[in-house]
């Protein structure tokens, strides 16, 4: 018994304190627990069986799992996916390290629109979609009618309907990673760039070789979050497809959450769903495991400068 309270500290003033700091985080601990740990393990579990939610389950070991990779839906909604990813992290990224910029200058009333710009972060997704769905009504919408081109239905054209989706994605997201830029750039030294004004640097200059690389640690964390919430983009497509087709025409808009989503709540094949969640977990694992790969080729910390 002594040996395990040893665990917790050799005193009992340091077993007190071990104790209420278990008792502060025990209420995230069980949370985390009870609605992200179990649901995990009942959904691997339900993986290997064949369920409706009604008859008893059905064993089917890996046929849930093979049958992902026949699934021409599936394949599709991948695409879809990284098709967003393609358009949504490098715009995103881009918007945001350029309002990050200019609001770090002293500009006049420089705080409201760092909040005008962070507003939409806080906004309902819900909300959003809806709006951005008259945006892109064919003849009210503000972008409905684009010069050149004439009447575009945004929403139900296959080859367009991405474009709505991702457009609210950036607006929603660029504010969130604008404050984390303006973070890493209020951390990069002023002495840096006062050396390189010394040395005959112009702004573009300082820009590429010394703002860039100071904050290639922020860029890499916005970049890892920008692919993980990308493949967990649900309630645009939900919203901006329903009126038309769920999910788009022959599947134009559907994603892997949006799949999984009608696989288990509109199809009832609870089983392949599970399946097609740990797909999705194992293709964003292995993304975010590449990341981490390839981040030791171009991020510089501050702390490795030795």
């Amino acid at each position: 018994m002594s040996t395990l309270l040893n665990i917790f500290g050799r005193t009992p003033r340091a077993r007190r304190k071990a104790f209420w700091g278990l008792a502060l985080i025990a209420p995230n601990t069980i949370g985390l627990l009870v609605f992200f740990g179990i649901p995990v393990l009942v959904a691997f579990g339900l993986s290997f069986f064949e369920w409706n939610g009604i008859r008893a389950p059905e064993f089917t070991g890996l046929d849930n799992f093979t049958r992902i990779f026949r699934d021409p839906l599936f394949g599709r909604a991948l695409a879809n996916t990284l098709t967003l990813a393609l358009l949504v992290v490098p715009l995103n990224m881009a918007l945001a390290l350029g309002a990050a910029v200019l609001l770090n200058q002293r500009l006049p009333l420089r705080n409201l629109f760092r909040t005008i710009y962070f507003l939409p972060v806080v906004t309902s997704t819900v909300a959003a979609s809806v709006v951005w769905i008259w945006i892109f009504q064919p003849r009210l919408g503000l972008i409905g009618i684009v010069p050149g081109l004439g009447t575009l239905q945004w929403l139900t054209r296959p080859e367009l309907v991405l474009i709505p989706i991702a457009a609210v994605t950036i607006w929603q997201r660029v504010g969130f990673d604008m404050i984390l830029f303006l973070a890493g750039l209020q951390n990069v030294p002023r002495a840096l760039h006062e050396a390189a004004v010394i040395d005959g640097a112009n702004s573009r200059q300082r820009f590429f070789n010394i703002t860039l690389p100071m904050l290639s640690p922020t860029t890499f964390l916005i970049l890892t979050l920008n692919f993980i919430s990308v493949f967990q983009i649900f309630d645009q497509v939900y919203i901006m497809t329903q009126r038309t087709t769920p999910g788009g025409v022959s599947g134009s808009a559907t994603t892997l959450t949006f799949l999984l989503y009608q696989t288990g709540f509109t199809r009832s094949e609870f089983g392949y769903a599970s399946a097609i969640a740990l797909a999705l977990f194992v293709i964003v694992l292995s993304i975010t495991v590449i990341q981490l790969r390839l981040q030791r080729r171009w991020v510089f910390y501050e702390s490795e400068a030795g």
